[in-house]
C-alpha cells in the first residue's frame, strides 16, 4: 500500500445517504474540513430506497414514543429548514371494517402524549375530499405527515457542504482500516472504476454507512450488534390521493400510500434477511402489497403499476428470530471507545425524517473530539435552494421548459418530460466537480427513466442527446444504454401484469431486437414469463 495516494483531513464520513450528507453539511458549517467517500452515489442505499414520507411520528405512537417524538420534532424542523424538498400534504390515518377497535380508540390519546396532532375527520367528509378510500371505512384522523424528496435533500446537503469545501468521493469503497493503538491512522480506499489506491489520513472517521455499517465496522475491528430489515414498495402509474393515507393499526405490511408528485408510492414490507448483495422486489411480495393496501384503498387492486424496487433497513441490536417490526426505528450512535478507538464513530438505524438530528449528534461527538466549540446550526439555518439539484422534483422539468418557450429545446423524456437543457444542466454540474458523469447518474439526479417506458425511450433519446454534446463518444453510448435499462428492469419484474407487461415487451422489442442487449434474467423464480402466467386473472 505504500504506492497508494494519501489524502488528509480533519474527518471522513463513510456512506452518502441522507445521514452522511447531512453530516458533511453540518461539519462544514462549523468550519471542519471533511471526505465524504461512498461506495456508489447519493442514496443507493435505503435513503433512495423509501417511501419519500416525512413522518408526524404517529406510526409510532404506540410502540416507539421516543421514535415518534423525535419524528414529530425533527419533520418540524425540515419543513422549515428544507421547504424545497417537501409537499406539506398532510396525512390521514384510516381504519376499516375489521380492524382493532381498541387500538382506534386509543390512537388519538396516544398521538397526544407524543406531542402529534392527531384531529378527528368524519368519514363521509374524508371519503368525499380522498375519494380513493374503501367504502368499508370506519374511523380516519388527519395528522402532519409529509412528502420529501429524499434526492433533492441529499444532493443539496451535499452541494452546500461543498461549496463550504467538504469533498466529496463516489464509487469509492472503503477495503481497511490502519490502526495504532487506539487510533485510526488511514483508511485504505478503492475506486470501483479501478485507477490507483488510496489513503485517507484523518483525524476522526464516522462510520455512516447504513446498512452496510456493520460490514465497515468490522473492518475496523469494531463490531456492533446489527440485522437487516428488508422493504419492497410499488409504484403506481398515477396518483392516487392527496394526502398520505395509512393504516390506523399497529405498524404492518402495505399499510402506507404515499404521493409522490405525479405517482403514488405503496408498501412497504418487512422481511429478515442475510445479506446485502442482491436485495429486490420479488412477485409475491407484490401481490402481498396489492392484496392488502388494497383493503384501504381498492383502486389499488386494478391500478397500474410501473415498478417496485427495495432497501433494507440497519435494525441496531436486533437478533435472533423476532419480528422486525418489533425493534425500534430510533437511531443508535456507537463511539467505539470500549473497543478500543478513540476516533472511531458510527451512527446508524433510524428514519429518513431523522437525519438531521443523527447527524448532528455525530457532529456533536466528533466536534468534541476535535475541541471544536462551534454549535450545529443545521436546526435553523435553511438549506439552500441548488438549481442543479432540482430537476429530482416530480413536475419541475415541464415547468421550467414552458416558462422558457424554447421549441428548440428537445424533449428527451417524453413521460417525465425531462427536456435536452436539464440534462445538459445535471451532466454539467457533475463535469465541474470532476466527474465523468453516467446516464445512470443523470437518472438519479433527474426524472429521466421514472415514467411509464422506465427508459424504453428516453435512454436512447438521451444517450442521443449526450452523443451530440460530445459527452458520449465511441460505444460508450450502448453501454450506458445497457446499465441504464437493466437497472430500469430489475424494478420492472415484480409487476409485469396488464399495461406495464405490454410495456415490458415493448422495451424488450426496442433494446434487444434493434440494438442485441441482452436483459438479464437470473434464474430467479419470477421470470417474466412466470409472472405473466400467475396475471392471468388480473
Amino acid at each position: 500500500m505504500n504506492s497508494a495516494s494519501s489524502v488528509q483531513t480533519q474527518v471522513l464520513i463513510i456512506g452518502g445517504g441522507v445521514t452522511g450528507t447531512a453530516l458533511a453539511r453540518d461539519l462544514a458549517l462549523r468550519g471542519v474540513d471533511c471526505v465524504l467517500v461512498e461506495m456508489d452515489d447519493i442514496n443507493a442505499g435505503a435513503s433512495g430506497r423509501n417511501h419519500g414520507l416525512l413522518h408526524s411520528g404517529a406510526r409510532y405512537v404506540a410502540g416507539d414514543r421516543e421514535a415518534a417524538v423525535d419524528c414529530r420534532s425533527e419533520g418540524d424542523i425540515l419543513k422549515r429548514m428544507a421547504k424545497q424538498a417537501i409537499q406539506d400534504t398532510g396525512g390521514y390515518y384510516v381504519a376499516v371494517q375489521g380492524d382493532d377497535e381498541r387500538y382506534i380508540a386509543d390512537f388519538p390519546s396516544c398521538c397526544a402524549r407524543s406531542g402529534i396532532s392527531a384531529r378527528v375527520v368524519d368519514v363521509a367528509l374524508a371519503r368525499e375530499l380522498e375519494p380513493a378510500l374503501s367504502p368499508r371505512t370506519i374511523a380516519v384522523f388527519e395528522v402532519p405527515d409529509a412528502s420529501i424528496d429524499p434526492f433533492r435533500l441529499s444532493l443539496e446537503s451535499m452541494a452546500h457542504a461543498q461549496s463550504l469545501g467538504a469533498r466529496l468521493m463516489r464509487r469509492t469503497r472503503v477495503v481497511g482500516f490502519e490502526r495504532e493503538g487506539r487510533q485510526i491512522r488511514a483508511v485504505r480506499l478503492q475506486s470501483r472504476n479501478g485507477g490507483q489506491a488510496q489513503r485517507i489520513e484523518a483525524a476522526q472517521v464516522v462510520n455512516a454507512a447504513g446498512a452496510w455499517a456493520r460490514e465497515v465496522a468490522l473492518l475496523a475491528g469494531a463490531p456492533i450488534e446489527m440485522s437487516y430489515s428488508k422493504g419492497t414498495l410499488l409504484v403506481t402509474h398515477t396518483r392516487l390521493a392527496g394526502r398520505v393515507v395509512n393504516r390506523l393499526r399497529l405498524p404492518g405490511n402495505a399499510d402506507i400510500m404515499m404521493p409522490g408528485g405525479t405517482v403514488s408510492i405503496v408498501g412497504t414490507t418487512s422481511t429478515r434477511v442475510d445479506a446485502l448483495d442482491d436485495i429486490r422486489p420479488t412477485t409475491l411480495e407484490a401481490d402481498l402489497i396489492v392484496a392488502e393496501a388494497s383493503r384501504m384503498l381498492p383502486a389499488l387492486a386494478a391500478m397500474r403499476y410501473v415498478r417496485a424496487y427495495a432497501g433494507v433497513r440497519p435494525l441496531v441490536g436486533a437478533t435472533g428470530g423476532r419480528d422486525a417490526r418489533a425493534v425500534s426505528r430510533g437511531y443508535a450512535l456507537f463511539n467505539h471507545e470500549d473497543q478500543g478507538l478513540d476516533n472511531l464513530a458510527t451512527i446508524t438505524g433510524g428514519k429518513l425524517t431523522t437525519c438531521r438530528l443523527m447527524a448532528e449528534r455525530a457532529a456533536d461527538l466528533v466536534c468534541r473530539r476535535l475541541g471544536v466549540t462551534r454549535a450545529c446550526v443545521t436546526a435553523t439555518l435553511p438549506l439552500p435552494a441548488v438549481p442543479e439539484c432540482a430537476w429530482t422534483e416530480p413536475g419541475h422539468s415541464p415547468r421550467a421548459w414552458m416558462r422558457t418557450l424554447r421549441l428548440k429545446d428537445p424533449l428527451l423524456c417524453e413521460c417525465e418530460m425531462v427536456s435536452g437543457s436539464a440534462v445538459d444542466a445535471i451532466y454539467a454540474a457533475l463535469r465541474a466537480a470532476g466527474d465523468t458523469p453516467t446516464l445512470t447518474d443523470i437518472g438519479l439526479r433527474s426524472r429521466v427513466g421514472k415514467g411509464a417506458c422506465q427508459g424504453a425511450f428516453c435512454a436512447l433519446r438521451t444517450s442521443a442527446h449526450l452523443y451530440q454534446g460530445g459527452g458520449f463518444q465511441g460505444s460508450r453510448g450502448l453501454a450506458e444504454i445497457l446499465d441504464f435499462v437493466g437497472e430500469r428492469w430489475r424494478g420492472q419484474r415484480a409487476v409485469l401484469w396488464g399495461e406495464q407487461l405490454a410495456q415490458a415487451e415493448l422495451m424488450e422489442a426496442l433494446h434487444c431486437g434493434l440494438f442485441g442487449e441482452e436483459l438479464q434474467d437470473d434464474g430467479l423464480p419470477d421470470a417474466p414469463g412466470q409472472v405473466a402466467a400467475g396475471r392471468a386473472q388480473r
